[in-house]
């Protein structure tokens, strides 16, 4: 954990991962994140051990609710009921941030809108996540990265390959992700905000907003220049040979992307054990690469499938030229760069069990965070209302009551 947000308290309600994901960075950077869980369900995403969609028995991780929930502190109140609803009130007195992935309708009927919240703690900042925005004929359709991120921003139109039957999967959580980082930088934002000026702010990020940001040049030119998607022409019209995939000898791939290519092709040819092509009149620049693009894109194939891609980890280690392996997610755990920047943290649940998870990607002086496990259903509600000044025997009254856990 690192301590950028030392003293900020985040009182999140919200299940599943596009929202908890910028609460696990909050906590990351430090922020005491307290999760608010329904006391007999949870976060419906707990349950994907027993629904059987992950791996169950006695060494069993949860590994997609750890990720968005690692270092979180589990408070189980039923926010049904007055006495649950004054308690989320409480906490939320004593709260920096209000985190929610609530629809604007359920939040107005909880109680736990914004005028409701604000009510008690003026200066706090509202953050909400949404499928479609928060304004507009759709505001109160449900959202998940699948359908608003992928689906309806066009990543899945993007991603499919010309021709293809069906279009592109995505993997687990492949826009939630990125956007609970996103949701966590305005919070951010939203706290110098308050700091500086004293104005509490509300703040909103979408999942379709997020693909479109990350669709944007597309979007932009399909206006510009009338066509439904970025242009994804055959590999061998690419006028830039040096800009693409290139298939090894043992069925892996290389992505060259040296976008100067008079810059660096005299030294990739030299890497690749053929100097004589920096002066071949068919490639000599990049002119005549693009008229000769076919064959030097067909050279550049006899080439790289000449060795396989360890093989070719070495001869390239030293190009000048931006280059990568295409890697799959098991590499990136002995991924040299991965481990030297501390991308991979290694999380120990104190039973035997252990679970490498993903630290975000800010790091602040250099260090990486360490990270501590997800917290169990409802492991810190004694303690959390005890930090409130709730006696035992209050706190026994709200468990006979069934407001809390």
């Amino acid at each position: 954990m690192q301590d950028a947000l030392h003293g900020i308290r985040v009182l999140e309600v919200a299940s599943w991962t596009f929202v908890p994901a910028a609460g696990a960075v909050l906590s990351d950077w430090g922020a005491d994140v307290l999760k608010i869980e329904h006391p007999e369900t949870g976060d419906p995403q707990r349950g994907l051990i027993t629904s059987g969609l992950l791996p169950g028995g006695p060494n069993a991780v949860n590994f997609i609710m750890e990720q968005p929930n690692r270092g979180k502190r589990s408070v189980a109140i039923d926010i049904h009921t007055d006495g649950g609803r004054e308690l989320l009130y409480r906490l939320a007195e004593t709260s920096d941030v209000f985190l929610t992935s609530f629809r604007k309708e359920a939040c107005v009927r909880l109680k736990i809108d914004v005028d409701d919240i604000r009510a008690r703690n003026p200066n706090i900042v509202y953050a909400r996540g949404s499928g479609q925005g928060v304004r507009g004929p759709e505001a109160e359709r449900g959202g998940y990265d699948g359908a608003s991120y992928f689906a309806r921003g066009g990543v899945a139109d993007a991603l499919t390959p010309a021709g293809a039957d069906w279009p592109i999967a995505p993997t687990a959580a492949f826009g939630d992700l990125p956007g609970g980082m996103t949701i966590a930088g305005g919070i951010a934002a939203a706290l110098l905000r308050r700091e500086r000026t004293g104005v509490a702010s509300v703040v909103d990020v979408s999942l379709l907003g997020l693909a479109m940001w990350t669709m944007s040049p597309g979007i932009i030119a399909s206006e510009l220049y009338g066509f439904t998607s970025m242009p994804r022409g055959r590999r061998e019209s690419n006028s830039n040979p040096i800009v693409g995939m290139y298939r090894t000898a043992d069925g892996r791939f290389i992505s060259l992307i040296m976008l100067e290519s008079d810059r660096y092709w005299a030294d990739l040819c030299a890497h690749v054990g053929r100097p004589e092509l920096a002066d071949d009149p068919r490639f000599a620049d990049s002119v005549a690469r693009a008229d000769n693009r076919g064959e030097c894109t067909a050279v550049l194939d006899e080439i790289f499938a000449s060795r396989t891609l360890e093989e070719w980890r070495v001869a390239l280690a030293t190009t000048k030229g931006v280059w990568a392996p295409v890697q799959n997610a098991a590499e990136l755990h002995t991924d040299v760069q991965a481990l030297a920047n501390g991308y991979l943290r290694r999380v120990d649940f104190g039973d035997g069990r252990e679970v490498t998870l993903v630290a975000n990607p800010v790091q602040f002086d250099g260090v990486s965070p360490d990270l501590t496990p997800c917290p169990g259903h409802g492991e810190h509600t004694d303690e959390v209302l005890a930090e409130l000044g709730l006696d035992e025997d209050t706190i026994m009254a709200h468990k006979i009551a069934g407001d809390i856990l």
